[in-house]
């Protein structure tokens, strides 16, 4: 199986049925996070984390990749996720609506794990858009 059907996988099955007990198969012991120019070890475990999170917010999340594109080591997925906002996040209570947000993740995938994971996602357009959250009123 090349890397980016892999990753493909990964975020469809793995991610999106929540199976917690095969992520050590995706994602190596040293992985990191990237956010910017920081790098953050995050590991199998600290990924778990992240998954179980996220799940507490959309419980019945379900990823779906729409395009990939594979550099070298990088493969670049854009994808959508889709759930229903059940869970609090940031202090936002559950609304009870369904969220698609779309976005971008960018692996690094060296012997078929992931040791790099980095990304944006358009959460808070998405959150905007299902009328979740509404933009600041000024002062007047």
């Amino acid at each position: 199986m090349e890397y980016k059907d892999r990753m493909k996988y990964f975020y469809e099955h793995i991610t999106s049925e929540h199976r917690l007990d095969e992520v050590c198969d995706y994602v190596s012991a040293d992985c990191i996070v990237r956010v910017g120019e920081r790098q953050i070890p995050v590991g199998v475990d600290g990924m778990k984390q992240h998954m179980i999170e996220v799940r507490k917010t959309y419980p019945d999340l379900k990823m779906t990749i729409l395009n990939q594109y594979c550099d070298g080591d990088d493969i670049i997925s854009e994808f959508i996720m889709e759930g229903t906002h059940l869970g609090e996040w940031l202090g936002i209570r559950p609304s009870g609506k369904s969220v698609s947000i779309f976005g971008v993740n960018i692996d690094k995938v060296i012997d078929g794990k992931i040791v790099e994971h980095g990304g944006a996602a358009n959460t808070f357009d998405a959150l905007f858009e299902a009328g979740i959250i509404q933009p600041a009123r000024e002062n007047q």
